[in-house]
């Protein structure tokens, strides 16, 4: 059995996807491992470029788009290791970064999830992590994110430290801890599934945390340019359905006040 399982999720991610796997390919990490690609009904030959160039990855081709939470579960039970690393298809990974992933969640204390520091394709770094989504919250985290000079986000992803949440971006855990935490809550299409994730291992008594000792690339904003009215609808009904399971309480007025801005989905 491997000790690892890296799951990438693709859609219509082609030439991204390919450069990932090169990156793997060029910098594999130490642990005896296997990679899966799950494809959410591409249109662009996603499937046929792995097959035809990355034969030694295992591809599960489906038949729609399922959304990213219940496709990465299907990679989940599709394996058996020990861990499981979520990795997005617009990501490239350095030398050494998963061996280190790997060494910080076997030696940080309780350790259930580790999300490494993600830079952009300029090296700047990006803000991977957050408190539990709450009004309060995600204010807050909006206005890191967009008015966060970056030296600030450099100085805040500089220690290692528990959080609350890593982005599923690239993120490790233990697959008996994922499963204890019922895996990724499918009623999320897109969003705010590795909040809700993270939040059902710290209810288990798991410990989420940020690292900077791994370092990832992610060209974000590639699939949101390609159509970002449909991934800003995505993210609404995600976000609706997560203050419906956690605060209930303010659904009701975040519902309004997407409708007052004339942003409630669909």
């Amino acid at each position: 059995m491997n000790t690892l399982a890296i799951v990438i999720v693709s859609y219509n991610t082609s030439s991204d996807l390919d450069n990932c796997l090169q990156s793997l390919h060029d910098h594999p990490p130490h642990a005896t491992h296997e990679i899966v690609v799950v494809d959410n009904a591409s249109r662009d030959g996603s499937v046929e470029m792995v097959q035809s160039k990355w034969p030694g990855v295992r591809v599960i081709p489906l038949k729609s788009n399922v959304g990213f939470a219940a496709a990465n579960n299907q990679g989940i039970r599709r394996t058996e290791s020990e861990l499981v690393l979520l990795l997005n298809s617009d990501t490239i990974v350095p030398e050494g970064a998963v061996d280190r992933l790997i060494g910080a969640l076997r030696e940080l204390p309780g350790a259930s999830v580790v999300g490494p520091k993600i830079v952009d394709g300029n090296g700047h770094a990006e803000l991977s992590y957050g408190r539990m989504m709450t009004p309060l919250a995600e204010l807050r985290q909006k206005r890191l994110v967009r008015r966060a000079s970056p030296m600030r986000l450099a100085r805040l992803t500089s220690r290692t430290r528990p959080v609350d949440w890593v982005t599923a971006a690239c993120l490790l855990t233990r697959r008996r801890d994922a499963e204890a935490a019922g895996l990724l809550d499918e009623r999320y299409f897109m969003y705010c599934e590795d909040v809700d994730f993270c939040a059902a291992v710290r209810a288990n008594g798991g410990t989420v945390y940020f690292t900077p000792l791994a370092q990832i690339v992610h060209l974000r904003g590639r699939s949101w340019r390609a159509n970002p009215t449909a991934t800003a609808e995505s993210y609404r009904r995600s976000q609706l359905a997560f203050y419906r399971k956690h605060h209930p309480a303010w659904a009701p007025f975040l519902k309004l006040y997407l409708g007052l801005r004339g942003k409630l989905p669909r």
